[in-house]
C-alpha cells in the first residue's frame, strides 16, 4: 500500500481516505500506479508482469476493457478514489496583498510622509499666549481660526489621493487576474481528447479523463494524463519537456509502454490506459512540489488551470532542469529579480518623482529658514529684545508655524496625481485593448509596446490565416493555375488522385461545415491535409464515403508522417489481393522517388530525370515563388505474390507514379499589408521568423511588404543564419551578430533556439544609440523561451499552447497581426496621456510653490489658503489626470519614430511650455497680488486684521488662479507643439465634462463658499475679468507656439530632465538581473580577484591570436575607431571594482571574444558585453591608445592593434 506518511500526504492531497481505495472495488491503489509510472522501460514491463500478469491483468484490475474502454457508471467513484483530471489552480492574490503591493510606490510613501506630518501639526494646539505682547511679534501675518481649523484637512486630502490611487490599482490588478482566468477556463472547456467509451470513440474535455479510461493518441497529441500504452504503431514520444533529452523515445508496448503527461506524440499513433490523472501524474507531481517551493515565482506560474496547464509548466523545464539544480536556484532568483525590474516609463516617472521630491524640500527648507531668520532678525537685532525663558514655549509656537508653511510648500510641490495618471491612464488602455483583442497580463507591457523598435513574428497564422487551401495544380501534364473544373480530368486521373488523398491521410482530418451563417467551413485536424481534401471538395467529390469503404482498421500499413521522411503511404489491399500503395509529401521528395508520371490520358508514362528536373525548373519554382507549398501525390502497386517485405522502407517507398502536384496555399490575411506598412511608417521594423522554406517564406514576405523587390535585405535560412554569427567553436558572437541583424528581414527554416538568439542579439546589440526594444509573437510550446526574452511577448489566443501563453505579456485573441499595430498605438498612447497630464500639473506646481513661497517669505501670508491649495490640487491631480489620461489614440501616433529608452519624460517644447505658463500665471497672480487693489478699486486683502472677513482682494486672486489652470488644460492636450489645441476635443466626452464640471464647481464655490474657503462673492464685472485674464492663456499659448526651440537653447539642460542613465550602473544592472544570481555576486572577493587574473590572461593570449586578423579589420574599417570623446563623455564607463556584475563563471558572456572587441569596436555600448568587470580598464587602456594614434590619420590603422597589446600586456 505504500508507506503511511505517503499516503497520509495523499489522502489530505485527495480530500479522501487512502483506506477506501481498494474499498472502492478497484484492484489497485493510487500508490501502487503512482510507484508503477515511475520506472521505465523493460522495469516497467517487468513489474507489469510480476504484479498483475500483462496488461489485461491491469486493466481488470481497474476494471476497464482494453477494447471497450469504460462503461461509464462509476465515474464518479474513479474520480474520488484517483482524483479529477486537473491541477488545482494557484490561488489567486487576495485584494489586500495587491493593496499592500500598490503601496509600495515611491511617490506614494513620500506623499504618505508628507500628509502624516501635516496632519500631526495641525493638531498640534500651542500652549495658551496671553503673554505675548512683552515677547515680542512675528508678523505672522492674518491666520483667522477658519485656516486654523482647516489645518488637517491638508494631509486628509493628501491620504485620501493616496487610497484612491491604491486602490484604483488594486481593482485593476484584480479585474485583469479575474479576466485572465475567466479566458484560461474558457481555453480550458474547449481542450478535447479523444477515448473509448462503451465501444464508442467520444471526443472528451480533457478534465473529464479518469483512470482506467482508455485512450486513442495519434501524431502531433499533447497527452492530457500518464499511462500505459496497450497497442501502438510506429510511435514516437518526444518526452523533452519532462526529461531534457531532445531525441525521440519509440514506445513499445512489449519494451517500453510508459507515457507520460505533457509530453508529445511525434509519430505513429496507439491505444493507452490511463494510469494516473491530476496531481498524481508526473507533470502533476513536479507541479505540486513547484507550486509549494515558489510562492515566488507567482508570475511565472500565474494561474495554472488544468493538467495541460502541468505540461506547460513542464515544458519551461528542460530550459533549467537540463543543467541541473543550481539553473532552478538561478531561476527562481531571477523570476524575483525581474519581477522587480521596471518598465522604461515607470523608471522615468519614479526619477522624475524623487527630482520633484527634492526640489520641493529644497523650496520648503528655504521658507522656513527665511522665515525663521525674518522672525529673529526683526525681534532679537531691531527691536534688541532679550530673549525670556518664559517666552519660549511663543518663540516655539511661532517657529512650529513657520514649519507648517514650509510642510505645505512641499505638499504643494509633490505630484500627488501622477501615480493617479499613471494608473488611470493604464487601466483606461488595458479595457479598451481588450476591445481591439490584445489581452494584457502585464500591465506596463503596454507602454513598452509604445517603444518597441522591432517586431519578430512568426509567419503562419499570424501573417497568414493558417486555413491552407489549394490554389493550384499540375494534372495529367497541365500546369492549371486555378483549380480545375473536374471534367477537364480523366476519370481515372480523378478517381486515383481523390482515392490517393482520402485514403493517405489521417481520419482525423476533417472539413465540417461552417459553424457561423456565411461563415469559412471549419478545418479539423492536420491543415495541410485540410487543404488536399479541401482540393477533392472542389473537384466535385465526397472523401467520407471513400473512407466508410475502407475504414480505419482496415488500412494494411501505414508509413506515417515524419521529419526525416517528410511524406506520408498508406497501403491498401484490393480485392484481387494485390496492394496498392498511396503517397504525399513535399514534392521535391516524393519527385525523387518517381519513376513514372500520369499522361493526359490517365495512364503511366516514363518520368525521365530530365523531366523531373524541367518540372522542377517550369512547376514546383514558379508555384514556391508565389508562396505556395508544393505536395506531391503518387501510388505504386504491389504483386499480392510474394508479398513485399513492408519493413524494408526504401525499397517500398521507391519506383512511384506520380499523379499530381498541388500548390497549397496559406493566404496572406487582408489586413496585414496595411499593418505592416503602418509598423514601417512608426519607425518598427517587422521580421519574419519561419519555419517554412526559404522561397515561400520570401514570397510571403513580399506579399505582407515586409521586404520590397530591389531593396538590400537579408533573407536567410537557420544554416545560413548560424554560420554566420557563430564562430569556429560553435559560440554565438555578438559581434558576428551586429553584422547580421540590421539588414535581416526573413528568416526561414529556424528553430526555436534560432528564434531565442535573434531576440536576444537584438536586444543585447550595441550598434544604435537607443537599446532595442524587441516585441515577439509566439504560439507554440517552443516559442516560450523567446517570449519570455522579449520585451513584449504576444502569444497567441487561438492557436497558441499554455506554454506560449504563460510566458508572454499579452494575448492577441484573434490571433492577428494587426491587433499588435492597435497595441503599439495605444502603448505610444499612454505615454502621451502621462506626458500631457506632467505638462499640465508641473506647470500648476511650478506656480503655486514660488506664489506659496514668495507670499509666506514677502507677506507673511500665503495668498492662497489651505483650502484654496487643496481644491486647486483636487483640480489640477485627480480630474486633470481622468481628463488628460483618457484621450483616445489617434493614428498620428503611428507617423512618428518610438521615443526610445533614453529620450527624456519632459521634452524641450514640454518644458517651454512649462516654463512659459508658468511665467504668465505668475506675472498675472504678482500683479494682481501687489497692485490689484488700485486696479479693481477695492479694499487690499494684503494687510488685513486677524479675524476680517475673507477680502475680495484675495478672492479675485484665487478665481483668476483657478481660471488659469482651467485654460491651460485645453493647452496642455498637445504636447509636440501643435497649434489646434482643440483638435478632436469632442472625441473625449470625459474631457470636455470634466472642464465645464470644474468650472460650474468653482463659480458655486467663490459665490456660496464664503468663510470656509476664504471667499466673498463677485460681481459680474470681476468675474468677466477672471475669466479674460483665463482666456488670455490659450492666446499665450499661441505665442509660446510661435517661438522656436532652436531660440531657447538652455531648455536642452531642462528638457533633459529624467535623462534615463543607459549606462551599466541603472539600465544595465536590469539587464544583468536577467543572467546573475546573487550568489554569484557574493563570491568572495579573494576568488573574483583570481578569476580576473585568469581572465586576464585568456584576454591576453586572445588579444595575441586575434592580432593578425584585427590587424586586417582594422585596416579596412578605420571608421568603426571609437573617438576620444565617446569615451570621456561616459565617465560612468570606468567602472569601480566593487561589484562583479557579470557572471565570472558563465560561457554565455565568454562567448564573444573580448579580443576582438577591444582591438576595434566603438565602446560606446558594448561595455555590459566584457567578460569581467576588470577588462574594462584594459579597455580603457586600449580606447585611449587607440585614439591617441588615430589622430596622426596615417598611422591610425595597423598602429592600434599594436598599441592595445601593449598597453593590455
Amino acid at each position: 500500500m505504500g508507506d503511511l506518511t505517503n499516503s497520509d500526504y495523499y489522502a489530505k492531497n485527495q480530500g479522501n481516505d487512502v483506506s477506501s481505495n481498494h474499498e472502492g472495488g478497484f484492484g489497485v491503489s493510487v500508490m501502487e500506479l503512482r510507484d508503477l509510472m515511475e520506472l521505465r522501460g523493460s522495469e516497467a514491463v517487468v513489474k507489469i508482469q510480476e504484479e498483475y500478469g500483462d496488461m489485461d491483468g491491469l486493466c481488470q484490475r481497474l476494471r476497464t476493457s482494453p477494447t471497450e474502454g469504460l462503461t461509464g457508471d462509476d465515474l464518479d467513484k474513479r474520480k474520488e478514489v484517483y482524483g479529477e483530471n486537473l491541477i488545482p489552480p494557484k490561488k489567486p492574490k487576495t485584494f489586500l496583498q495587491l493593496v499592500w503591493e500598490a503601496l509600495q510606490d515611491v511617490t506614494l510613501i513620500i506623499l504618505e510622509v508628507a500628509a502624516l506630518i501635516s496632519l500631526g501639526l495641525s493638531f498640534y494646539q500651542p500652549p495658551g499666549g496671553d503673554s505675548g505682547e512683552s515677547c515680542g511679534t512675528a508678523a505672522a501675518g492674518a491666520e483667522d481660526e477658519g485656516e486654523a481649523e482647516a489645518g488637517w484637512i491638508e494631509g486628509a486630502a493628501i491620504l485620501l489621493s493616496v487610497v484612491c490611487v491604491v486602490l484604483v490599482t488594486a481593482f485593476n490588478d484584480w479585474s485583469k487576474e479575474k479576466q485572465f482566468r475567466g479566458l484560461q477556463s474558457r481555453i480550458e472547456q474547449e481542450q478535447k481528447f479523444q477515448v473509448v467509451r462503451g465501444a464508442q470513440v467520444i471526443q472528451l474535455p480533457v478534465a473529464d479523463i479518469v483512470v482506467g479510461d482508455i485512450a486513442q493518441i495519434k501524431y502531433g497529441d499533447l497527452l492530457p494524463a500518464d499511462g500505459v500504452l496497450i497497442q501502438g504503431n510506429d510511435l514516437k514520444i518526444d518526452e523533452s519537456s519532462l526529461t531534457g533529452e531532445s531525441d525521440h523515445v519509440k514506445k513499445d508496448a512489449d519494451k517500453d509502454p510508459m507515457l507520460l503527461s505533457g509530453t508529445h506524440v511525434m509519430e505513429g499513433s496507439g491505444r493507452m490506459l490511463v494510469t494516473a490523472v491530476g496531481v498524481n501524474s508526473q507533470t502533476g507531481i513536479i507541479f505540486t512540489l513547484l507550486g509549494a517551493g515558489e510562492p515566488v515565482e507567482e508570475e511565472k506560474k500565474k494561474e495554472k488551470v488544468k493538467k495541460q496547464d502541468g505540461a506547460a509548466a513542464m515544458e519551461m523545464q528542460p530550459l533549467k532542469s537540463a543543467e541541473g539544480g543550481e539553473m532552478e536556484e538561478k531561476e527562481k532568483k531571477k523570476a524575483n529579480v525581474s519581477k522587480k525590474e521596471k518598465s522604461v516609463l515607470q523608471g522615468k516617472l519614479t526619477k522624475l518623482a524623487v527630482q520633484i521630491g527634492k526640489a520641493g524640500l529644497v523650496m520648503s527648507a528655504i521658507t522656513v529658514i527665511i522665515l525663521v531668520l525674518y522672525f529673529a532678525v526683526d525681534n532679537f537685532v531691531l527691536q534688541k529684545r532679550p530673549w525670556l525663558t518664559e517666552c519660549t514655549p511663543i518663540y516655539v509656537q511661532y517657529f512650529v508655524k513657520f514649519f507648517i508653511i514650509g510642510v505645505t510648500v512641499l505638499v504643494v510641490a509633490v505630484p500627488e496625481g501622477l501615480p493617479l495618471a499613471v494608473t488611470i491612464s493604464l487601466a483606461y488602455s488595458v479595457k479598451k485593448m481588450m476591445k481591439d483583442n490584445n489581452l494584457v497580463r502585464h500591465l506596463d507591457a503596454c507602454e513598452t509596446m509604445g517603444n518597441a523598435t522591432a517586431i519578430c513574428s512568426d509567419k503562419t497564422g499570424t501573417l497568414t490565416t493558417n486555413r491552407m487551401t489549394a490554389v493550384a495544380c499540375y494534372v495529367g501534364d497541365v500546369h492549371y493555375k486555378e483549380i480545375p473544373d473536374p471534367g477537364a480530368l480523366t476519370a481515372k486521373s480523378l478517381d486515383i488522385l481523390v482515392n490517393a488523398i482520402s485514403l493517405n491521410s489521417a481520419y482525423t482530418t476533417k472539413i465540417l461545415p461552417a459553424t457561423k451563417e456565411g461563415g469559412l467551413p471549419m478545418q479539423v485536424g492536420n491543415k495541410t491535409e485540410c487543404g488536399l481534401l479541401g482540393l477533392v471538395l472542389d473537384l466535385k467529390r465526397d472523401y467520407q464515403p471513400i473512407r466508410n469503404q475502407i475504414p480505419e482498421e482496415k488500412l494494411y500499413k501505414v508509413y506515417t508522417f515524419n521529419s526525416a521522411r517528410k511524406s506520408m503511404s498508406t497501403v491498401i489491399k484490393l480485392s484481387d489481393g494485390s496492394f496498392r500503395m498511396y503517397s504525399k509529401g513535399a514534392s521535391e521528395i516524393v519527385l525523387k522517388k518517381c519513376t513514372k508520371i500520369l499522361n493526359q490520358e490517365g495512364e503511366p508514362r516514363v518520368f525521365r530525370p530530365r523531366d523531373k528536373d524541367e518540372m522542377v525548373k517550369k512547376v514546383i519554382e514558379p508555384m514556391a515563388c508565389d508562396g505556395l507549398r508544393t505536395i506531391c501525390v503518387a501510388y505504386r502497386d504491389f504483386p499480392a505474390d510474394p508479398e513485399p517485405l513492408w519493413d524494408n522502407e526504401n525499397d517500398i517507398l521507391n519506383e512511384l507514379t506520380a499523379v499530381c502536384v498541388v500548390g497549397i496555399e496559406d493566404p496572406v490575411r487582408p489586413e496585414v499589408p496595411d499593418a505592416i506598412i503602418r509598423c514601417q511608417r512608426a519607425g518598427i521594423t517587422v521580421r519574419m521568423v519561419t519555419g517554412d522554406n526559404i522561397n515561400t517564406a520570401r514570397a510571403i514576405a513580399i506579399k505582407c511588404g515586409i521586404i520590397h523587390p530591389g531593396e538590400d535585405f537579408l533573407c536567410i535560412d537557420g544554416k545560413e543564419f548560424n554560420r554566420r554569427i557563430r564562430n569556429e567553436k560553435g559560440e554565438v558572437e555578438q559581434e558576428r551578430m551586429d553584422k547580421v541583424w540590421p539588414k535581416l528581414r526573413v528568416l526561414a527554416r529556424s528553430s526555436p533556439t534560432d528564434k531565442h538568439t535573434l531576440v536576444k542579439g537584438i536586444i543585447d546589440s550595441c550598434l544604435t544609440d537607443q537599446r532595442q526594444v524587441v516585441a515577439v509573437t509566439g504560439d507554440g510550446t517552443n516559442d516560450g523561451p523567446a517570449l519570455k526574452k522579449a520585451d513584449v511577448g504576444f502569444a497567441m489566443g487561438i492557436a497558441g499552447t499554455d506554454v506560449a501563453k504563460e510566458a508572454s505579456d499579452i494575448i492577441l485573441t484573434d490571433d492577428n497581426f494587426s491587433s499588435i499595430v492597435k497595441a503599439v498605438m495605444w502603448g505610444r498612447n499612454v505615454y502621451d496621456s502621462i506626458s500631457k497630464f506632467l505638462q499640465f500639473q508641473l506647470t500648476v506646481n511650478v506656480v503655486a510653490v514660488i506664489v506659496a513661497f514668495t507670499g509666506a517669505c514677502i507677506t507673511q501670508d500665503s495668498p492662497l489658503k489651505a483650502v484654496q491649495m487643496l481644491w486647486v490640487n483636487l483640480i489640477m491631480d485627480t480630474f486633470a489626470s481622468l481628463a488628460l489620461a483618457t484621450e483616445p489614440p489617434t493614428e498620428a501616433l503611428l507617423m512618428r519614430k518610438p521615443y526610445g529608452r533614453n529620450k527624456p519624460l519632459i521634452s524641450s517644447t514640454m518644458t517651454k511650455n512649462i516654463l512659459g505658463h508658468g511665467i504668465y500665471q505668475l506675472v498675472i497672480i504678482f500683479s494682481l497680488l501687489f497692485v490689484g487693489e488700485q486696479i479693481f478699486d477695492i479694499d487690499s486683502g494684503r494687510h488685513a486684521p486677524l479675524h476680517s472677513p475673507p477680502s475680495e482682494h484675495y478672492t479675485i486672486i484665487f478665481n483668476t488662479f483657478v481660471l488659469m489652470q482651467l485654460f491651460n488644460e485645453i493647452n496642455a492636450r498637445k504636447i509636440h507643439g501643435e497649434r489646434n489645441v482643440f483638435d478632436g476635443i469632442f472625441r473625449n466626452p470625459i474631457f470636455c465634462s470634466i472642464v465645464f464640471g470644474t468650472f460650474a464647481i468653482q463659480i458655486v464655490i467663490v459665490q456660496f463658499g464664503g468663510k470656509p474657503f476664504s471667499c466673498t462673492p463677485l460681481d459680474m464685472e470681476k468675474w468677466g475679468w477672471c475669466t479674460f485674464l483665463g482666456l488670455g492663456e490659450l492666446v499665450w499659448g499661441q505665442v509660446i507656439a510661435t517661438i522656436p526651440n532652436s531660440k531657447l537653447r538652455f531648455l536642452r539642460g531642462a528638457g533633459q530632465l529624467t535623462k534615463k542613465n543607459e549606462m551599466p550602473g541603472d539600465e544595465d544592472m536590469n539587464e544583468d538581473n536577467e543572467e546573475i544570481d546573487h550568489a554569484e555576486r557574493e563570491l568572495r572577493r579573494g576568488q573574483v580577484l583570481w578569476f580576473r587574473g585568469l581572465n586576464r590572461i585568456q584576454t591576453q593570449i586572445r588579444v595575441v591570436n586575434a592580432f593578425r586578423s584585427s590587424l586586417y579589420e582594422g585596416l579596412e574599417k578605420p571608421d568603426s575607431r571609437p573617438s576620444i570623446h565617446n569615451f570621456m563623455t561616459h565617465p560612468e564607463f570606468r567602472i569601480e571594482d566593487s561589484t562583479p556584475h557579470i557572471p565570472l563563471i558563465d560561457d554565455t558572456d565568454l562567448e564573444e571574444d573580448p579580443s576582438l572587441r577591444n582591438t576595434h569596436q566603438p565602446q560606446t555600448g558594448s561595455q555590459p558585453q566584457s567578460p569581467n568587470k576588470n577588462n574594462n580598464a584594459v579597455d580603457s587602456g586600449i580606447n585611449l591608445t587607440i585614439d591617441t594614434t588615430s589622430k596622426s590619420a596615417a598611422s591610425s590603422g595597423p598602429a592600434s592593434p599594436l598599441h592595445s597589446l601593449e598597453t593590455s600586456l
